[in-house]
């Protein structure tokens, strides 16, 4: 197969280079799943002939942590660290705001390492009031000051703090961290430390039933389980950078999404957020009936943001939000209280 291509020119070294390394092969590569699915295709709604409601009286608004949102949406953490991820987060950023849905930012690790990359997560200047989540490796916390990362929080403005785990990811690439001991014991500390929500979250290989059992234990207040069918880290962007031979093996390795999603909801209390391949809000609403919280997705924004700015953004959730109300109103449900309930083909 193709791997490592040439990349633009290094706007750094090391920890720069990566990130990006990593946006320009998601925009111009196919990275997805070869085979696997996120599962979230053998969902079909029942349709509803005789709705009996109103489609412009159906309300897709939430409250998240805390938090009121327009819709239950989520653009999850993607990138930063390097001069154009400024450009990149702040146009994803404002869209959400305006769009009243939630917003993550990629691994703040840069921030620890170089703190002049610190500009490149700061969106508030163009998003004051979008939920805000922060980002870092659980494996990163074994080794972070409690007090440093609370002050970067607090400076960028986070409302939450997501803690990725990608043990496969780190394991295919040559620079990776492969110690992993310690990282359970890592986020429980953070969670009693911290003043804001801390989210657990993988990043596109899924979170299952047992794991989530032992993140609420250790005091996570959300669950992004992020399964498997849409980007493929491991296997797909990693060869592409020139990760480990075996990188190509992994490249459909992972909980589906809907799997990760049902077996999470199943077994834990706290809210969950599904993302991973979700590329509409069809697919969202299908989520939410799932037992969702807030459903996201990464790549779609990423593109969109590429192609044409903040508009382009504003334009993508506008239209997982017109596809999600229609599916709302397609089964004859006025609010997502109502949708997760409503009525399945039979067999689901």
């Amino acid at each position: 197969m193709e791997r490592k291509t040439p990349m633009s020119a290094s706007p750094g070294s090391g920890i720069e280079q990566r990130k990006l390394e990593h946006v320009e092969i998601v925009l111009g590569k196919n990275v997805e799943y070869r085979l696997k699915k996120t599962g979230l295709e053998q969902i079909e709604f029942a349709h509803n002939a005789l709705p009996e409601i109103n489609y412009g009286d159906v309300s897709l608004e939430t409250t998240f942590l805390g938090k009121k949102l327009q819709a239950p949406l989520i653009v999850t953490g993607m990138t930063g660290g390097y001069g154009k991820a400024e450009e990149i987060n702040g146009d994803i950023a404002a869209a959400c705001e305006k769009e009243g849905v939630a917003f993550g930012l990629g691994s703040m690790r840069a921030i620890f390492e170089r703190p002049e990359l610190a500009s490149s997560y700061v969106v508030r200047r163009r998003a004051k009031s979008v939920f805000l989540c922060g980002n870092i490796g659980g494996i990163q916390l074994k080794a972070i000051d409690m007090r440093r990362l609370q002050k970067v929080l607090a400076e960028v403005g986070c409302d939450a703090l997501c803690v990725h785990l990608n043990p496969m990811h780190e394991a295919v690439q040559k620079e990776g961290d492969l110690d992993w001991r310690g990282v359970l014991s890592a986020i429980e500390k953070t969670c009693k430390q911290l003043d804001i929500p801390v989210i657990a979250k993988e990043v596109g290989t899924g979170i299952g039933g047992p794991q989530a059992k032992q993140l609420e234990a250790a005091g996570v207040k959300a669950i992004d389980a992020s399964g498997a069918g849409g980007t493929s880290w491991a296997g797909g962007v990693e060869s592409f950078r020139g990760g480990r031979p075996e990188a190509d093996t992994f490249w459909d390795w992972g909980i589906p999404t809907a799997t990760a999603v049902a077996e999470c909801v199943s077994t834990v209390k706290v809210p969950i957020i599904a993302s991973g391949g979700i590329r509409n809000g069809l697919e969202a609403a299908k989520a939410i009936r799932l037992g969702a919280a807030l459903a996201g997705g990464a790549s779609p924004f990423l593109k969109a943001q590429a192609a044409g700015g903040e508009a382009g953004v504003r334009t993508l959730i506008q239209r997982w939000k017109n596809e999600l109300k229609m599916a709302c109103f397609g089964t004859g449900s006025s609010n997502l209280q109502a949708l997760r309930k409503a009525r399945l083909l039979q067999g689901q």
